[in-house]
C-alpha cells in the first residue's frame, strides 16, 4: 500500500500495484499472482475497478450503493456494487460519453450526453430511448421540480427537454457564444451556466428569465497571475443556498457568495490547466478542486492548503464518496484510483457521534492498542468496555429506563384501544369490531386462525365510505330483520360462553354440558323462535299503526286544503264533452246484459236473428271514433293521390317513347 503525507495528512492509495490484462483467463491470472510478488501484494478494494483504456467520468448513486464510471474503448459504462465490492454490470454504447447523470437513487435511471449530439436514456434493464439535440453538448443538469434537462454546449441557447411530457421546450436565449458547464442549486433550484467568455449567467427556471450575471474572467486576474488568454468557465458547483465555486480554464477557482458580485476567495493552481472538477467536503469546510495534474484540498474560509495529490496519470474526473473518507478518480489509464484519507473519516464520525468517536481514544491512533482495518480500527474488548463505561457512566440507568418503558408499553397494548370509526355505518362498524374481538379471543384459546376482517376487506370498503350505503334503521325491512339479527348475535355469544366453559373444564367441544340434556337445547331454541316471532309481530303491529297515523294525517291535510276553481282552454278542433257521458257509461255498465242488448238494438248497433238450430245469433257493429274516422279518410286520400301520380308518370313515359320513334 502506498502512503503519502503532506501537511501531516496521510493519504493511502488503495489501488496501487500492477493491473492484469483484461484478456487473460482466470487460470492465467492466478498463475501470475503466484509468480509475481507485486501482483500478489496489490490491493483490490473493488474487484476489476478499471476500464479497458481510459475512464472519463465517475459518479456515486445517492443511496451510496453503486459507483458508475464511463470510459473507452469501446465506449461503455460500468456499474460497481459497493456491498459486494465487485462489478454489477457493463453496457457498451454507440459513441463516447461527454458526461452523465444518475436521476434515481440507484442505477435504474441514467442519462448519457454523448459526443455525437445524442442523449441516451437507460433504465434498469438497459437502453430505453435515444434522442438528439441541435448542437454539440458539453454539460447538462437535471431540474427535479419540473423534470427538465438543461443542455449547454456549442450554442448560445440552452436546450430544455421535459422528461414528463417527452418533448423539447422553448430554449433559453443567452448572450454567450458557447457554454462549457452548468449546475442547479439543490436548495432554491437556481440554474447557473458558465460561458466561454468567462461569465456566469444565473436563470430562474420558474420565469425563464436571467436574474444575475458574474464576470469571473475579470475577477480571476490578480496582481501575481499571468494570463495568456481570456479565461473561460470550465467547472461550476453550488454549495448550499448561497455559495458557488467557479473553475476557469486558466487554473483558478473562485468562491462566490450569491449576494455579492465579488469573489470571497481566488485560489490558483499555478499550473495553467483547466479546472475539471470541484467538490465540497463539509465536515472540514474544504474545497477539493482538480485539474488534469493535481488535486488540491483547501479551506474555503481562509484558502489555506490542507493537502494535495499528484497521481501518476492525468485526471479526468474526481468523485468523493460520502461519509467514508474515500476519494476516487477517473484517469487517462485503465485503472481508476481510490484514495483513503483517515482525517476525513475521523472528522465525519466525530461529528456524527457528537464527539464520542473512539470513545475519547483518538489519541491512541498509531499505537499498538489500535490496529487499523478498512475504515476503522480493531481494539481489545476489555479496553472497549472500560472506555465505554468511562465515557458514559450512566449507561446502566439508561438501560433500566428503557426496560421500564418497554414494560409500560406492553401493559398499554393490553388495554382497550379506541379505534377510529368510519363516517358511514358507524353502528355497524362498531358491532363488527366487537364481534371480531370476541372471535379473536376464542380463536387464540382454540389455537385457530383468525378470519379476515370485513372492515379491512377492499370489497366492502365502499360500504363504510359512500353515504348511499348508509343503513336506514327506520325502514320497514330493517325493523323486521333486526329481531332476527339480534337473536343470532345473542346465540353466538351464548355459544361462545358455553364453549369457553367447556374448555375450562377440560372437556371436548362435542360433549354436552353437565346437568343439561339435548332436549333442553331444543326447547331453548324453540323458545328463542317463539320470542323472535312475537318480536316480529310486535314490529308489524307498530308498522301498521304508524301507517294508519300517516293516512290520518294525510286525510287531515286534504281536508284543510281548499280547492279553487280552475279554468281550462279547449283546443281548436276538439269538441267539449260534459261529464254526463262518463255518468251514462257507468249507468250502462251497471245494467244487465239483457237491458244492454235491448238498448243497442234500438240504436241499430246490434242485429239479432234466429238460426236453423233454434239458437240466437247476435252481430255487433262497433262505432268508430272520430280519430279513426279521420285516419281512414287520410289514408283514402293518400291512395287516390298515388293513383293519379302513377297515371301521370305512365302518360309521360308513353309520350317520350313516341317522340323517339318519330325523331
Amino acid at each position: 500500500m502506498q502512503v503519502s503525507s503532506l501537511n501531516e495528512v496521510k493519504i493511502y492509495s488503495l489501488s496501487a500495484g500492477r493491473s492484469l490484462p483484461e484478456w487473460l483467463s482466470d487460470r492465467k491470472k492466478r498463475a501470475l499472482q503466484k509468480k509475481d510478488v507485486d501482483i500478489r501484494r496489490r490491493i483490490e478494494l473493488i474487484q476489476d475497478f478499471e476500464m479497458p483504456t481510459i475512464s472519463t467520468k465517475i459518479k456515486v448513486s445517492r443511496d451510496g450503493q453503486y459507483i458508475m464510471a464511463v470510459g473507452t474503448y469501446k465506449p461503455r459504462v460500468r456499474c460497481f456494487d459497493t456491498y459486494q465490492l465487485s462489478q454489477k454490470f457493463e453496457r457498451c454504447l454507440d459513441s463516447e460519453v461527454v458526461t452523465f447523470e444518475i436521476l434515481s437513487d440507484d442505477y435504474s435511471k441514467i442519462v448519457f450526453l454523448q459526443c455525437g449530439r445524442f442523449v441516451e436514456f437507460h433504465s434498469q434493464h438497459g437502453h430505453y430511448y435515444k434522442t438528439r439535440i441541435p448542437k454539440f453538448g458539453r454539460d447538462f443538469s437535471y431540474h427535479y421540480p419540473s423534470c427538465d434537462l438543461y443542455f449547454v454546449g456549442a450554442s448560445s441557447e440552452v436546450y430544455r427537454l421535459n422528461l414528463e411530457q417527452g418533448r423539447f421546450l422553448n430554449s433559453l436565449q443567452t448572450e454567450a457564444s458557447e457554454s462549457n458547464a452548468c449546475d442547479i442549486n439543490p436548495v432554491h433550484f437556481l440554474f447557473a451556466m458558465g460561458t466561454a467568455e468567462g461569465k456566469v449567467e444565473c436563470w430562474d427556471p420558474r420565469t425563464r428569465n436571467r436574474v444575475g450575471l458574474l464576470d469571473c474572467a475579470l475577477s480571476s486576474v490578480t496582481a501575481d497571475t499571468e494570463i495568456e488568454g481570456l479565461p473561460s468557465i470550465s467547472a461550476l458547483k453550488f454549495d448550499g443556498a448561497l455559495n458557488m465555486a467557479v473553475g476557469t480554464s486558466t487554473g483558478q477557482v473562485l468562491l462566490y457568495d450569491l449576494r455579492s458580485s465579488n469573489p470571497l476567495i481566488v485560489k490558483d493552481h499555478h499550473y495553467g490547466l483547466p479546472i475539471k472538477s470541484i467538490q465540497f467536503q463539509h465536515q472540514l469546510d474544504l474545497i477539493i478542486s482538480a485539474d488534469s495534474r493535481i488535486i488540491k484540498m483547501w479551506n474555503k474560509d481562509t484558502g489555506k492548503l490542507f493537502t494535495s495529490m499528484e497521481p501518476e496519470h492525468d485526471i479526468n474526473d474526481v468523485c468523493l464518496y460520502p461519509n467514508s473518507g474515500m476519494l476516487m478518480t477517473a484517469n487517462e489509464a485503465p485503472k481508476m484510483n481510490i484514495y483513503y484519507i483517515p482525517k476525513f473519516f475521523i472528522c465525519e464520525s466525530s461529528l456524527k457521534f457528537s464527539g464520542t468517536f473512539f470513545l475519547g481514544l483518538a489519541h491512541l491512533i498509531g499505537s499498538s492498542l489500535l490496529r487499523a482495518y478498512m475504515h476503522g480500527f480493531f481494539m481489545d474488548i476489555r479496553l472497549y468496555h472500560k472506555a465505554k463505561m468511562m465515557a458514559n457512566p450512566f449507561a446502566y440507568e439508561e438501560y433500566r429506563r428503557e426496560k421500564i418503558r418497554q414494560k409500560i408499553e406492553e401493559t398499554r397494548a393490553q388495554r382497550v384501544q379506541l379505534k377510529k370509526l368510519p363516517k358511514v355505518n358507524k353502528e355497524l362498524a362498531l358491532k363488527l369490531i366487537e364481534e371480531e374481538g370476541e372471535e379473536q379471543q376464542f380463536s387464540k384459546k382454540r389455537k385457530q386462525k383468525n378470519l379476515p376482517s370485513l372492515l379491512k376487506d377492499d370489497r366492502f370498503k365502499v360500504m363504510f365510505e359512500n353515504p348511499d350505503f348508509q343503513v336506514d334503521e327506520q325502514s320497514e325491512e330493517f325493523r323486521l330483520l333486526n329481531p332476527l339479527v339480534s337473536k343470532i348475535s345473542e346465540k353466538r355469544k351464548r355459544k361462545l360462553k358455553i364453549l369457553e366453559e367447556l374448555e375450562a373444564q377440560g372437556q371436548e367441544e362435542e360433549e354436552e354440558p353437565e346437568g343439561k340434556a339435548s332436549d333442553a337445547e331444543s326447547s331453548e331454541s324453540s323458545d328463542d323462535e317463539k320470542g323472535w316471532v312475537e318480536e316480529v309481530r310486535k314490529q308489524r303491529k307498530l308498522l301498521r299503526q304508524e301507517e294508519k297515523l300517516k293516512r290520518q294525517e294525510r286525510l287531515k291535510e286534504d281536508q284543510q286544503t281548499l280547492l279553487k276553481p280552475q279554468f281550462f282552454e279547449i283546443k281548436e278542433g276538439e269538441e267539449f264533452r260534459s261529464f254526463k257521458d262518463s255518468a251514462k257509461k257507468q249507468k250502462l255498465m251497471k245494467k244487465t246484459l239483457e237491458d244492454r242488448l235491448k238498448l243497442e238494438e234500438k240504436l241499430g248497433t246490434l242485429n239479432v236473428s234466429d238460426t236453423t238450430v233454434g239458437s240466437k245469433q247476435a252481430t255487433f257493429k262497433l262505432k268508430k271514433s272520430e280519430q279513426q274516422r279521420k285516419q281512414q279518410e287520410a289514408e283514402k286520400r293518400h291512395r287516390q293521390e298515388r293513383k293519379t301520380l302513377r297515371r301521370s308518370a305512365s302518360h309521360l313515359k308513353s309520350r317520350r317513347g313516341r317522340g323517339r320513334l318519330f325523331h
